[in-house]
């Protein structure tokens, strides 16, 4: 109860009249004259009156003290029984503070969050702070950690508000040993072809053996060497970065007897392959309006090194210029199909007529280089259905068709096929879902015969149009139209060139993601995509291999054209494989080596510094036999150390929440004694008065 002044007027105003009534009633107090102690007393009533004091009674209801449980649910709680001693503690403690009826418990679960697969380990402090942020200050009486003590967010100064208690009671055992392999140093980045450079340590954590360990070295999940090495010694190791993209290096070393886990006797190395520069070779047989287009898209495109030349003057031409003074350069044909050509990646013969330029040796050279690996590209017009084409040399055999000799003079919308709907190359191009197509005509074909590879469009009359093949190692295709160059000038609208003409050099330069045979992984949220990539009909199975092992089979559905999809939860980081029949893929999800695993022992030696911090302790919450062991806990109202080798304290909190407000006037109040309110003090402010005038008066 509190006794509050309520002025009925300025309260300065009240002290004025007090001041004044003072000045003129203390001369007779002095003085002892009659009747100045009840004139006193009547200004005095009438002051009172005017203070207007108030009692006022406040209503509360106390609140209970608020403990805040974090429940470590990371990957590393996962090793061995942590996960049921968690739940074992998790349920113990629940109950003893249930036993006290103004403390309310906030489980926070954490841990297993996104910090996990950005590789910043486990986080407890984060989700405490967002799980207490309704909390009032003064409400919090302790938070408690149920946790291995491998937490990576502990701030450098204390997470909880002053005076409130940080307690970790820990899974897991002191002094668990555990060999782990730790990467020193590794590339992002290699050059396909090229070797880099790999340094590591294998470490036996809790167990000082000093021994050899075996390491097995895998690339893209296929082995790749195995090495011995000393335990604690930096070894160096060289891999060769055999293709573009993610190159994924596994070193996985042999167990410790009664270590801890297994999962961090792996270590991955990604090693992002970059190509050199692409070198193609193109040789047109004679200028004409195509072939801009051709040295156009290539020079555009920066992963491309040309070179190019134009056949302006055969040796069959004579004219009598003398020849130094002819302003051309002579083609070098015995430096670049003899000496350099397994230098490119690709050869295109533009409009190209066998005319005594290259000797027949040479296109034996050219046939060689295709079959062992390399790539050949025939931009055919008029000239491949003549005496002159192509296909009377001995390059004849590796080409996929052979002209009958006709030219197809007549327009035609080119038309993708059944087969190039589902071929990367062709697939999805703009327009071609049109009947007719949405894009400009050609106006000239070359009529070919019996196409052995894929033939993705047809032209005049149905004729096969582009064909795709393989050739040994390499690959060959032939476009049989020179009329290309129509839709980079936009004629009638013009058409799809750049897309198709550099999807059709990059599937023959071997380009990973034109296969149309291949199997893929690919992560898209907390999913991993499989997909298949194919020419027939239907696909079998896929077996996905996760990273704890687990065999998982799915049945991948038709997504679109020549593609096969199937999806399933990416719910572990690691190493995912998928198999089909003799195709395989590959893909790491996650950080490649994640704290959560570069120690995986249970310690105290993390949260114990902020622990002591707050007052608070850390306590190893499991027996050796297994058991819950947990402390007393005791509720405290004072400053003293919350924490004890077998107890674990709570600041009790003396917040309240008001429920209401009662106001009495005094004067009121003591009329109210009487049973009539406000009557005694009305009496007094008249009685009083009127005695002092009765006293006068005599």
């Amino acid at each position: 109860m509190k006794l509050l002044i309520e002025p009925l007027l300025p309260f300065a105003w009240v002290i004025a009249l007090a001041i004044a009534a003072a000045i003129v009633l203390l001369p007779g107090l002095v003085r002892g004259m009659r009747g100045a102690w009840f004139r006193t007393l009547a200004v005095a009533a009438v002051v009172a009156a005017l203070l207007n004091p108030v009692l006022v009674n406040e209503e509360r209801e106390p609140l209970s003290t608020v403990v805040g449980v974090v429940v470590d649910r990371s990957a590393s709680q996962g090793i061995e029984d942590r996960t049921e001693e968690a739940n074992a503690i998790l349920g113990a403690l629940t109950a003893r503070f249930d036993a006290f009826d103004d403390i309310e418990v906030r489980v926070i679960e954490a841990g297993a969050t996104d910090g996990e697969r950005t590789g910043d380990g486990t986080r407890l402090f984060t989700p405490l702070a967002a799980g207490l942020g309704d909390v009032p200050p003064d409400r919090l009486g302790a938070v408690v950690m149920i946790t291995d003590g491998q937490v990576h967010d502990v701030p450098e100064a204390s997470a909880v508000p002053d005076g409130v208690p940080l307690h970790a009671l820990l899974t897991g055992r002191p002094g668990e040993r555990d060999r782990r392999v730790v990467i020193d140093a590794a590339p992002r980045f290699g050059i396909v072809n090229e070797t880099q450079e790999i340094r590591f340590r294998v470490l036996d954590e809790g167990s000082a053996t000093g021994g050899r360990v075996e390491v097995i070295v895998t690339l893209d999940g296929e082995p790749h060497a195995v090495t011995v090495v000393r335990e604690g010694a930096q070894v160096a190791i060289d891999v060769e970065i055999a293709h573009g993209g993610p190159n994924i290096i596994e070193l996985r070393a042999a167990p410790l007897d009664g270590e801890l886990t297994e999962v961090n006797n792996r270590a991955l190395v990604q090693i992002e392959g970059v190509r050199e520069n692409l070198r193609v070779l193109l040789v047109s047989g004679e200028p004409h309006s195509g072939e801009r287009t051709w040295r156009n898209l290539l020079k555009s495109d920066a992963a491309v090194d040309l070179v190019h030349f134009t056949i302006l003057r055969p040796p069959s031409k004579q004219d009598g210029t003398p020849i130094n003074q002819l302003s051309l350069i002579a083609f070098p044909t015995r430096e670049l199909f003899a000496e350099k050509i397994d230098e490119f990646d690709l050869i295109i013969f533009d409009r190209y007529h066998h005319r005594g330029v290259l000797p027949l040796l040479y296109f034996d050279n050219i046939s060689r280089y295709v079959r062992d690996g390399g790539a050949l590209l025939v931009a055919a017009g008029p000239e491949f259905a003549g005496f002159t084409s192509l296909s009377q040399t001995p390059l004849a055999p590796v080409l996929p068709v052979a002209p009958t000799g006709d030219v197809l003079e007549t327009p035609f919308y080119p038309a993708v096929t059944d087969a190039g709907f589902r071929h990367p190359v062709t697939r999805a191009l703009e327009g071609a879902e049109a009947d007719p197509p949405a894009w400009g005509r050609f106006f000239r074909q070359v009529d070919v015969i019996d196409p052995s590879g894929d033939v993705l469009m047809r032209g005049a009359e149905d004729r096969p149009l582009l064909v795709l093949a393989r050739e040994g190692e390499g690959r060959v295709g032939v476009l049989l139209s020179d009329h290309a160059w129509l839709w980079a000038r936009g004629l009638e609208g013009g058409g799809p060139h750049v897309d198709l003409l550099r999807r059709v050099a990059h599937w023959l330069m071997q380009e990973p993601d034109l296969e149309e045979e291949a199997l893929r992984l690919r992560a898209v949220g907390s999913d991993l995509v499989v997909e298949r990539q194919t020419m027939g009909d239907s696909v079998e199975p896929i077996t996905i291999i996760r990273p704890s092992e687990e065999i998982v089979t799915l049945e991948p559905a038709l997504s679109e054209d020549g593609v096969w999809r199937a999806t399933t939860p990416a719910n572990e980081i690691g190493l995912y494989r998928a198999e089909q029949g003799d195709r395989r893929a590959i893909i790491h999800i996650g950080p490649t080596n994640p704290k959560e695993f570069i120690d995986a022992r249970a310690t105290d030696g993390i949260l114990s510094p902020i622990a002591r911090e707050t007052g608070g302790g850390t306590i190893w919450a499991i027996d050796e036999g297994g058991s819950v062991d947990l402390p007393r806990v005791v509720p405290l109202r004072t400053d003293a150390s919350a924490s004890g080798r077998d107890w674990i304290g709570v600041r009790m909190t003396d917040a309240s929440v008001l429920k209401g407000i009662k106001r009495t006037p005094v004067l009121a109040g003591l009329g109210g004694i009487f049973g009539v309110a406000g009557l005694l003090g009305l009496l007094v402010l008249i009685g009083l008065p009127f005695a002092t005038w009765l006293r006068e008066g005599r």
